[in-house]
């Protein structure tokens, strides 16, 4: 994990290619200019991008933040479930995990959604988180999101596929 935030940082040279952060069957994977350009566009182009995705969350573990995009992670994995057993479980989890009080990756919302969402959870739906999961995602996009665009992490990686798309062009 080491090295694959210090590629993220600068803080090793070695990853013009974005390689050391990629699981080992795609390491080969280099980004466009165009690719990390895009990010930038729109909040929902960052998300939809498994390597912009993994940039974000990078970034966030550096701010100290994570809690938001795995809660929202976890969210989008919860609406996939289908038994109501596991739906029943998995939001249970969510709860413990980010919304309680006393959880220990407590996502910041405000008192009466926390309480609204607690009673929904009672008998989960697949839209029972849809309301909490929302106001996650906006504060993300409002806070972290232009905190990320400006940061070194994406600024090195800009750079980084410009060079990179100059020296072929050379």
């Amino acid at each position: 994990m080491k090295t694959r935030l210090g590629c993220l940082s600068n803080k090793s040279d070695s990853c013009s290619d974005f390689s050391e952060f990629l699981p080992p069957q795609e390491r080969s994977t280099r980004l466009s200019n165009d690719e990390v350009t895009r990010w930038a566009e729109s909040f929902d182009a960052l998300l939809s991008n498994k390597y912009g995705m993994t940039a974000f969350r990078t970034f966030l573990k550096t701010e100290f933040s994570d809690e938001n995009i795995e809660f929202w992670l976890a969210c989008e994995e919860y609406k996939k479930i289908k038994s109501p057993g596991k739906m029943m479980s998995k939001a249970n989890k969510i709860y413990k995990e980010f919304i309680d009080v006393h959880a220990p990756r407590e996502v910041n919302i405000d008192h009466r959604t926390r309480e609204e969402t607690k009673r929904k959870l009672l008998e989960p739906t697949p839209n029972s988180l849809n309301e909490v999961q929302a106001k996650v995602y906006s504060l993300m996009e409002k806070d972290s999101f232009p905190r990320f665009i400006r940061s070194k992490i994406y600024q090195d990686l800009l750079n980084r596929t410009k060079m990179h798309c100059q020296r072929k062009s050379v």
